[in-house]
């Protein structure tokens, strides 16, 4: 599939978000500009527009500055969600004056281990925004991907202190083993600090083209997981899947000495999460239909969820019947964006 808007509204669209900060209510993601990526790529870049206007009462102002981010102090000011407008100035300066493939090689191991800040949207954020950069740069897309790097340097929250389980061959076998987290544990940053077992998965590849496969087979997995998993919380077991994703899709932006670390990374926001909200049993599921992937897109565009969205993006990337499946699930379980 094509997946370059030559339109311009995609363009339009994310002109119109940039004016918003990247969160809402506190702590919640503004994930409106990552589902207008998601639709432009898959040949719905007219309806773009329409969905922002359902999504607006969600969106809110940036905060106010505070102070400059500069190289000489922005390890102060990494992980300070304070920080958000600063960071977003910061990196709105650099990739005025640099390649984005440069900033983002520069960047990306700073920022690697703290992927699971904002529930993981900091990274699929990104993902989205270099996606859109590989099919065809401009200066919105540019734009775009300093507000995702902003949000990332604010939000940064490494993940550290948990014990180490036996591994598993295979990307499928290893989620089946990790862990549930205990009972009663309330949001993700509650649920995130109660992770403290996790199995390993892959942890000895080095090689950039092995870890791209075995990225590969960590998205297939979670997406095909979701389709007998998801009612254990319909809604944040699609990030196992599409954090995953956002990782793979921009590893052909960046040096391959940093894909084996990117599977690495990748692996461990994915089993956090399946642990934080896998439920007790998976159930059985079959389709209601056998739907082709632009078709199951149409489904997910009129239902209008974000996450649903976005999931089925993940879907269509990997492109086979179970990985439909769980797109139709996701549309089942999830309630509709309001008109």
């Amino acid at each position: 599939m094509d997946t370059t808007d030559t339109s311009g509204q995609l363009e339009e669209a994310l002109e119109r978000l940039h004016a918003a900060g990247p969160e809402r209510d506190g702590w919640l993601s503004n994930h409106a500009p990552m589902v207008v990526e998601a639709l432009a790529a898959h040949g719905h870049a007219g309806a773009v527009h329409r969905w922002v206007d359902l999504y607006r009462p969600k969106l809110e102002d940036f905060p106010d500055r505070l102070a400059p981010v500069t190289d000489d102090n922005w390890v102060s000011a990494l992980g300070d969600p304070r920080r958000i407008t600063d960071w977003t100035d910061h990196f709105s300066r650099t990739l005025a004056d640099r390649p984005w493939r440069d900033v983002l090689a520069e960047w990306w191991p700073r920022l690697l281990p703290g992927m699971y800040g904002g529930a993981t949207h900091v990274i699929i954020r990104v993902g989205h925004a270099v996606r859109a950069l590989e099919a065809g740069e401009s200066a919105p897309r540019r734009t775009e991907l300093a507000h995702a790097l902003g949000y990332w340097a604010a939000r940064h929250q490494p993940v550290t202190g948990f014990a180490v389980l036996p591994g598993a061959p295979t990307a499928r076998e290893a989620l089946d083993a990790v862990p549930a987290i205990a009972k009663g544990h309330l949001g993700f940053r509650d649920r995130l600090a109660a992770v403290h077992r996790l199995p390993v998965w892959a942890q000895d590849v080095t090689d950039p083209d092995l870890a791209r496969d075995r990225l590969t087979e960590l998205v297939r997995a979670t997406t095909h997981r979701y389709a007998t998993h998801a009612h254990g919380e319909p809604t944040m077991l699609v990030h196992a899947a599409t954090a995953p994703n956002a990782v793979l899709r921009t590893l052909d932006s960046l040096p391959r000495d940093q894909w084996a670390p990117s599977l690495h990374a990748a692996w461990t926001a994915s089993a956090a999460v399946t642990a934080m909200y896998t439920p007790d049993e998976p159930v059985a599921y079959e389709p209601p239909a056998r739907l082709t992937g632009e078709e199951v897109m149409e489904r997910a565009l009129a239902h209008g969820d974000e996450h649903v969205i976005k999931l089925t993006d993940t879907a269509l990337d990997v492109g086979d019947e179970p990985a439909l499946a769980a797109a139709q699930r996701a549309i089942e379980l999830s309630e509709p964006l309001a008109p």
